[in-house]
């Protein structure tokens, strides 16, 4: 006998079902004993049960439009990426040996070539008179001035660095240190538009119009920084605050020579920039969350102007019969 197949979708042809195996000797093959669409809570209602409405019509426009807004919104917060900053104690960069790189970059326009010179000093012994690796200096104003660049290292501990007639053959008895600061700047240099920071806190000083025979001290307390971007790579830098006075010394001796200190110590406190981006399952939540709240917003609105419109016209109509 060839096997028949049922349909089973509610409990009268389950009923019909046994009845067939009972007297019909019917065999069957498969049963689907519930519908499945009985499981739709989306149900739908007929067009010819609806009533569109001018005013369903205009809503209806301002929510696709709304939706639209806040989508591109989204959208572009999800594409771009932001930063996010922190604080914690702690030395970042421990691949460096203890060392921090400097790029200074001064001009001294009435103080000659010969005699202008960079002495380190720090806490560590370290005592360097007279710099010259990695160093440039350029002559200015026919040779009466002189512009120094120079890229060197200091270590993290309390210490300075000067420019400075200390190594030169002779000494000059008034030297001028009247100056300008192009650029100083410490560790790796960070171009990430978004991240404001002193970085060259000093870039642009122009202290030319000060005592020609006066020291300048520039106290400088250095705050590293680390750049991580989206793959994980980080980059060392350091901003850094800065303070300064103007004055003429005097010993027992007479007028000390003049020079232009940077006196620099290092703050215990790391600033991390982070850069992130948006994860996407928060953004297909938020689109969500905007689809179906401006949709349920609207329809309240649409269900409250269509009932009570409907009432008017109620009203209306009984004040005219």
């Amino acid at each position: 006998m060839e096997a028949l197949y049922v349909e089973v979708y509610t409990l009268k042809d389950l009923a019909l079902y046994f009845l067939l195996v009972k007297v019909a000797s019917v065999k069957l093959k498969y049963i689907m004993p519930f519908d499945v669409r009985r499981f739709d809570i989306y149900r739908k209602v007929p067009k010819d049960l609806t009533q569109p409405t001018y005013t369903g019509a205009f809503i209806s426009i301002l929510c696709c439009v709304f939706i639209l807004f806040l989508f591109l919104s989204e959208l572009t917060g999800f594409i771009a990426t932001e930063i996010v900053n922190e604080l914690y104690v702690d030395d970042p960069d421990k691949n460096s040996g203890g060392k921090i790189d400097v790029s200074l970059n001064i001009s001294l326009p009435n103080l000659h070539c010969d005699l202008v010179g960079l002495d380190i000093q720090d806490e560590m012994g370290r005592h360097e008179v007279g710099l010259i690796d990695n160093s440039m200096k350029i002559p200015l104003n026919q040779g009466y001035g002189c512009r120094f660049e120079g890229e060197f290292t200091i270590n993290k501990v309390p210490g300075n660095f000067h420019v400075s007639t200390h190594s030169a053959t002779a000494q000059p008895q008034s030297p001028d240190m009247t100056h300008t600061i192009h650029k100083l700047a410490f560790g790796e240099k960070l171009q990430v538009k978004r991240v404001q920071g002193a970085f060259n806190a000093l870039g642009g000083a122009d202290r030319l119009g000060s005592n020609p025979l006066a020291s300048h001290d520039y106290i400088l307390k250095i705050v590293p920084t680390v750049y991580e971007d989206l793959s994980g790579k980080q980059r060392f830098s350091y901003q850094y605050t800065v303070a300064n006075k103007e004055y003429v010394a005097y010993s027992h001796t007479g007028r000390i020579i003049p020079a232009i200190w940077f006196r620099y110590d290092l703050s215990p406190i790391t600033v991390k920039y982070t850069e992130r981006r948006q994860p996407l399952y928060r953004f297909i939540t938020t689109i969500c969350a905007i689809i179906g709240g401006t949709f349920t917003v609207a329809g309240i609105i649409d269900s409250c102007i269509f009932t009570a419109s409907e009432a008017m016209k109620k009203v209306q109509i009984g004040k005219m019969s």
